[in-house]
């Protein structure tokens, strides 16, 4: 299997372009398929405070990191988390990154910390930045984000007279039916990447006749060309699973490529379904 690529973020830094989503993964279990799937290749690894588990990712990089320390660096790993809604303020964010720190302390450094969603208010979402990025200046993040930010709250934050540093990225619901044309514009306008999760729909759409019908011509599977789908139009994909083999066949998706007419025919800019959450147009 070949190495995962990476693409380039507007601070310079690099993020391999498709994770493992560590939502629902038990903490009895979580280290144990963290640590199988970095053997199996995966490099990237998306979890967030609300998840339960930052702690046991942590320690499912470090298993794999202690076993070889010659070769097995920290630097080849990507750890993503995220500031629960309830953490947002100022005071509160700032406990719960240094929190969020000290369980995974052994890593030294989180690589990507985001705002995990816009539903408080403008205060709490502009005083959550200022932790973030006070957090990036004393060394213990690397890159700061944002996760399900429409238009408004991306102004919001882009316009205030408190930013020193810009988000890397926008994790966010996206799909060929749910491709939201505007936000991902205005997030490339603005050299912000756009990471999306759930991006195998929950298996809902893996019955769409043009979806098997791709997954048909192409010898893969229905989950296979939705992530290829994400990748071919430059986002960074966090599908998940606890199962060893999806987690192989989710990898195995850059031995081909889908063609233009078969993205056009698979592309539904006239739809808008989520199957996760959408508060992209909350507005508190």
């Amino acid at each position: 299997m070949p190495a995962i690529p990476s693409v380039t973020l507007n601070n310079g830094t690099k993020i391999p372009i498709l994770g493992l989503g560590c939502y629902l993964l038990g903490r009895n279990t979580t280290s144990e398929i963290v640590y199988n799937a970095i053997k199996l290749g995966y490099r990237h690894f998306d979890t967030a405070q609300m998840y339960g588990n930052e702690r046991e990712v942590g320690q499912g990089i470090m298993k794999w990191i202690n076993e070889n320390p010659q070769a097995n660096k920290r630097s080849d790993i990507y750890y993503t988390t995220k500031l629960l809604g309830e953490n947002q303020g100022y005071d509160s964010a700032k406990r719960a990154i240094r929190t969020s720190f000290q369980k995974v302390n052994q890593l030294e450094y989180i690589d990507l910390f985001l705002i995990h969603d816009p539903m408080t208010n403008k205060d709490k979402r502009l005083g959550a930045w200022k932790a973030l990025q006070e957090a990036v200046e004393e060394g213990l993040i690397k890159s700061i984000g944002i996760s399900s930010y429409g238009i408004r709250h991306m102004k919001e934050l882009l316009e205030w007279d408190g930013l020193t540093i810009k988000p890397v990225v926008n994790q966010i619901e996206l799909n060929p039916w749910l491709t939201r044309k505007e936000i991902v514009q205005y997030c490339k306008d603005h050299s912000i990447y756009l990471e999306t999760f759930s991006p195998l729909t929950k298996g809902f759409k893996f019955n769409d006749h043009q979806l098997q019908a791709l997954a048909t011509k192409y010898n893969k599977s229905p989950a296979q060309i939705l992530i290829k789908w994400n990748l071919q139009n430059d986002y960074i994909v966090i599908p998940k699973s606890s199962n060893l083999q999806r987690q192989l066949d989710n990898m195995n998706v850059f031995d081909f490529a889908i063609s233009d007419e078969d993205m056009k025919m698979i592309t539904h800019d006239e739809a808008y379904e989520y199957f996760d959450w959408d508060p992209t147009d909350y507005m508190g």
